[in-house]
């Protein structure tokens, strides 16, 4: 007897081949696909799917979930989306392996990203960390290890190059850290203390990272000689020297690059052609998220966050750096603030900096200042720094997949958060027709899974886990905006993860089956 039968939907099954009439029956958490008459079928519960289009559930390749999704476990924004797997620790910013006191710092650090909520931070290991996923959250979670919680670990928080030795315990923890269940390694080059890593350091980690059959996945530095395509080709470098797999995150038109995606992707199709195994992947949205202290210098980052926060304070410090944010945030003054940390400084979410100094009669750095001091750098912002136009091209190459790249804390983040996926689906599939209903479901589904490393999952097929979402073809649509965020999309009608029914009729049921997906199909589940 299966526990769930599924009949008369169409399935688009994740290959990017077209849709075909069939039944799908869940056992045990496998999936079986019925072709011909399932009269002789029983199963505890039937869901009747004609109209709707059954798929894979869908892979956010680039989420900031790995704290709140277990200070929220049922994680609303994403599973009402259909999203089923989420790739936790990008940007080089992440959890572990990190010593208590690292730890703890690490939290003040990414607080404007993933806030800091209250949970019981009792863990150092990988494994400590992704227990905490195991059947206690609504999805799952594949973790990269990030190269600032391996440098902090081995060079500090200081702002130098490391050491050989350094560098041999950081590749040393990753061979651990793969070990254990990560699926490879991620930067963010804008970000410190990974920042500090040079270009010589992040090869020799990338060829531990191919031998333990990983990948790299990097937010290129955006502020690096011509602040254009000298970050792109430093990511093309690492990959040639060290033969690793190069995946680049939230592949985007910045303000400097507005109109030149021809030549973003040519980047990519000539990478490739020197034989990198490079892809990419894209939000569908024009604005950009990430947390307020990006404004300041790098540099004064090094010594860690208490560190910054004191020189936040200090006047000659704000003198020195009044006008040096950097260049891909735009005017600073146009930077929407979308979280804070306190009560007090909650009327600020929704206003642009410019607004919040105006109000506050200050200078808009000052503004910047006085908030992240406040809030102990617990400040979220987004700036509308892209173009819809230069996305619809980028998300059209066969390197792509998506992915939301969403905070998922404050009352007014990026309407990306609630909206990704039924956007696809609904906007940009059905409405304007930029691509396929099942090329758009490839490239969240098997295309994210194969490049990950995902096995038994992103495709509808005998044996594959029973990750599944259904959705209504005709009404599904994002309808989170930038002045009502938080609003749950339509359509999405029933959610599985691992075989349990986590969305039925548009609705959590408060099923918890998440695990943690090792690399290769090494699963928990």
């Amino acid at each position: 007897m299966y526990e769930y039968l599924i009949r008369g939907g169409m399935i688009i099954d994740g290959s990017g081949n077209v849709g075909f009439k069939a039944d799908l029956g869940i056992s045990d958490n496998r999936i079986t696909v019925f072709r011909g008459d399932v009269t002789g079928q029983s199963a505890r519960t039937t869901v009747d799917a004609s109209g709707l289009v059954v798929a894979p559930g869908f892979i956010d390749v680039h989420t900031h979930s790995g704290l709140v999704a277990l200070a929220d476990p049922k994680n609303e924004p994403k599973l009402r989306q259909g999203v089923t797997t989420e790739v936790i620790g990008l940007d080089g910013l992440g959890y572990a392996p990190l010593s208590p006191a690292n730890l703890e710092m690490m939290l003040v650090r990414n607080s404007g990203l993933d806030g800091y909520p209250e949970l019981d931070y009792g863990w150092s290991t990988i494994p400590q960390y992704l227990e905490r996923f195991f059947r206690r959250t609504s999805a799952n979670v594949a973790y990269l290890i990030p190269n600032s919680c391996l440098r902090v670990e081995t060079v500090g928080w200081d702002n130098r190059p490391a050491t050989s030795d350094e560098i041999a315990s950081m590749q040393a923890m990753i061979r651990e850290g793969m070990a254990q269940g990560a699926i490879g390694m991620s930067t963010g080059l804008q970000y410190p203390p990974g920042s500090f890593a040079d270009t010589h350091e992040l090869v020799q980690l990338c060829k531990t990272v191919r031998e333990c059959g990983g990948i790299y996945v990097t937010h290129v530095r955006y502020d690096v000689g011509d602040s254009v395509f000298d970050g792109f080709r430093e990511a093309l470098k690492i990959g040639l020297l060290s033969g690793c797999p190069v995946h680049i995150s939230h592949f985007f038109a910045t303000i400097a690059l507005r109109g030149q995606t021809s030549r973003m992707l040519e980047f990519v199709d000539d990478a490739r052609a020197r034989g990198v195994d490079m892809t990419f992947d894209a939000y569908p949205w024009e604005a950009g998220s990430t947390m307020l202290d990006i404004a300041c210098p790098q540099e004064d980052y090094s010594g860690g966050p208490h560190a910054l926060l004191t020189k936040l304070q200090d006047k000659d410090y704000r003198e020195r750096t009044r006008g040096c944010s950097s260049g891909i945030l735009g005017r600073i003054d146009g930077m929407v603030i979308s979280a804070v940390s306190t009560p007090a400084n909650k009327w600020c979410e929704g206003l642009t900096v410019g607004a919040v100094a105006q109000k506050l009669v200050k200078d808009p750095w000052d503004t910047i200042c006085d908030l992240l001091v406040e809030e102990k750098l617990g400040v979220a912002f987004y700036t509308f720094g892209g173009d819809m136009k230069d996305v619809k091209i980028i998300i059209t190459h066969p390197a792509h997949m998506f992915c939301s790249d969403a905070l998922l804390i404050g009352e007014m983040p990026n309407p990306r958060t609630y909206a990704t996926f039924p956007k696809v689906l609904g906007h940009i599939v059905r409405d304007e027709r930029i691509m396929s209903l099942e090329q758009a479901i490839r490239k969240m589904t098997s295309f994210p899974a194969q490049r990950f490393g995902l096995a038994d999952r992103g495709l509808l097929r005998d044996g594959m886990k029973a990750d599944i979402v259904v959705f209504d073809p005709v009404t599904v649509s994002g309808v989170a905006t930038f002045a009502k965020p938080k609003q749950y999309p339509i359509g999405i009608e029933y959610v599985w993860v691992n075989g349990e029914m986590v969305i039925e009729h548009g609705t959590h049921t408060g099923a918890l089956p998440g695990v943690p997906v090792l690399m290769s199909g090494r699963s928990t589940a």
